[in-house]
């Protein structure tokens, strides 16, 4: 085979028979994908210009050695046909070099760009469309579909606009040369097309029960090393590795069978190229007798044959991946078609001077319209009330919170800060108008002095450590190796859940918001740890609007407002002690909790 028909490195990687995963709509994407590059495509001409140039290689080398051939049997030695080939290759390697060397750059620019915004477009995502999505999932498509598009456009793309070229120069060349030889050349394509087509359509379905078999055995690992510590603690470990073994044996088994199968493949191409090669060698020959060809032209017309059938498989596979990437395309636009956040309306208010009046106007929500979370809420909070927010798993505590903060607009009814509509002012004030502590902690991979400053450029060192002895946390930084310069791992891995607990309390602390969220943070901590932060709490709430969800209800005793909600509703309000004073469900709970009632009804 010549060498101008290699098959290029990246092409051997997709099995032969492998089915692509196919794009629901493919010009309808491909259109997308031009006008999302736009801008970023400058030299594209230009490589299409070198991919003509490069195919004219494999089109003039055969012919070029048939005229060497017809002058040697003349008894020349065809020194300026050698010298021509020699700057003809010389000429291919300097053309395809340059090809690879400018379609590096463009295509690394064109997935620089689109990588660059759907990760920035993926931050203007409510926050509905995470919770709705596996997380994994998300990712696959920034890494996995970005990395196929790139692929496609760095290497596939080029090769299947030389190809094209090849193809058309050479049945020119061979209809011109011989119109019976072509024909025979095409049959040998028509049967490698129906093999391929055959093939493919068994082995199929035996890549996709390979794929849906991965899938399920990466989805044991995963599972068995996020939670490994429970793995251990419950002894399964060898119950583990058996499940494993079983998923694994299915997998190599249907691999294998399906490796074998789509192994038929190149063996019986060669066959059919081989024979074909002979049927031309045996035709051209009897041409030859007949004075029809010279043995320079079915030198070359033997070389156009094996250029010709070899392109066409490479295409199919180059097709494959192709088809793969404009699927994962696809799914990146299905990410860039998602609605962003609500934009901020004309003439929004600056939130930068709020005192932390909060009303709710008959709220109902729901995450799906048909089932509503809360219904009709009516609740006055002065500014510099501390509420406290009570009540069983899943009674809306939580989705009280995302509306207030905006993660979700409320679908009837109103919430007001400071006497306005939220929805009237810029989000970027409203969400720095909040400080937030969660009950899932969210520590990055910097050091602790930047991970208490997150968010705040304009802070000093004083200020980080004031905020930790706040919140109590400045005694275990201390003894940390580089004390706040130690760089966190894997979320905080190294810390206790209450260390970790209490470095978000202290970032909550530096922010200094007005209002102040508080969602189960002393759920995962110790009764030590708990007191801490409940003085942690008692600090940074004085003086400000503040809202704690709380299943502990020793640390919201002190509130000014609780707030007893079930089945999304307002079940009960008041300080503690008019709600033990009613002696309803509040009082039972406290009751319950503090071991002062053996048979008060337990949420």
């Amino acid at each position: 085979m010549d060498k101008n028909m290699a098959t290029p490195p990246s092409q051997l990687g997709r099995a032969r028979g492998v089915p692509a995963v196919k794009p629901k709509d493919m010009k309808g994407t491909l259109i997308r994908l031009w006008q999302l590059t736009e801008g970023h495509r400058k030299g594209l001409g230009f490589i299409l210009f070198l991919s003509a140039l490069a195919s004219g290689s494999a089109i003039l080398s055969p012919y070029l050695i048939g005229k060497l051939v017809n002058s040697i049997d003349r008894g020349s030695p065809g020194l300026m046909l050698l010298a021509m080939l020699a700057a003809l290759y010389l000429g291919d390697w300097l053309i395809r070099f340059m090809q690879q060397f400018l379609m590096a750059g463009i295509g690394q620019r064109m997935i620089l760009h689109i990588r660059t915004s759907l990760f920035a477009h993926m931050e203007k995502l409510p926050l509905s469309f995470f919770d709705t999505r596996q997380h994994g999932e998300l990712m696959s498509r920034l890494t996995n579909d970005v990395d196929n598009i790139s692929v496609t456009i760095s290497d596939s793309l080029t090769q299947l606009m030389m190809y094209g070229f090849t193809i058309t120069g050479i049945f020119c060349v061979m209809i011109c040369m011989s119109p019976l030889l072509t024909v025979i050349a095409l049959f040998a394509v028509l049967l490698i097309f129906l093999l391929t087509r055959a093939v493919t359509s068994r082995t199929k379905v035996l890549f996709r029960r390979q794929q849906a078999i991965l899938g399920k055995l990466n989805g044991q690992v995963e599972e068995s090393v996020s939670g490994i510590s429970m793995v251990k603690a419950f002894g399964q470990e060898r119950e583990m590795v058996e499940k494993f073994i079983e998923n694994n044996d299915a997998f190599c088994q249907v691999a294998t069978r399906a490796q074998i199968a789509s192994g038929y493949l190149m063996p019986m191409m060669n066959v059919i190229n081989n024979l074909t090669y002979v049927l031309i060698a045996i035709a051209s020959g009897v041409m030859a007798l007949e004075g029809r060809l010279t043995v320079g032209e079915i030198s070359s017309f033997l070389l156009y044959s094996r250029q010709f059938s070899r392109p066409f498989v490479d295409i199919a596979n180059i097709y494959n991946n192709f088809q793969t990437a404009v699927a994962g395309a696809e799914r990146i636009i299905e990410i860039l078609d998602e609605a962003c956040e609500p934009r901020d309306m004309p003439g929004a208010r600056s939130a930068e001077q709020v005192r932390g009046a909060v009303s709710f106007r008959n709220v109902t929500f729901g995450y799906r319209p048909d089932k509503p979370v809360l219904r009709n809420i009516d609740l006055e909070i002065p500014a510099g009330t501390r509420v406290a927010v009570a009540g069983p798993t899943g009674s809306g505590k939580t989705t009280l919170i995302n509306l207030l903060t905006r993660f979700y607009d409320v679908q009837e009814g109103a919430i007001l800060l400071d006497g306005c509509d939220l929805r009237e002012y810029r989000m970027g004030d409203l969400r720095r108008a909040f400080g937030v502590v969660l009950q899932d902690t969210a520590l990055f991979g910097v050091s602790i002095r930047d991970n208490i400053g997150y968010g705040r450029d304009d802070v000093s060192m004083e200020e980080i450590q004031a905020a930790a002895e706040v919140a109590g946390a400045d005694g275990f930084i201390r003894r940390l190796p580089q004390g706040y310069d130690t760089v966190l791992h894997q979320g905080g891995a190294e810390l206790s859940q209450g260390e970790r607990q209490l470095l978000t309390i202290a970032r909550a602390v530096l922010q200094r918001a007005p209002i102040m969220i508080l969602d189960e943070a002393t759920s995962s901590v110790d009764t030590v740890t708990e007191q801490h932060i409940r003085r942690a709490m008692l600090a940074i709430t004085r003086g400000r609007t503040s809202f704690i969800i709380a299943h502990r209800l020793s640390t919201i005793r002190d509130s000014d407002l609780i707030l007893l909600i079930r089945d999304g509703r307002i079940a009960e309000q008041g300080d503690h002690r008019q709600l033990m004073a009613l002696n309803g469900e509040y009082a039972r709970m406290y009751l319950t909790q503090t071991g002062q009632a053996e048979d008060a009804k337990i949420f």
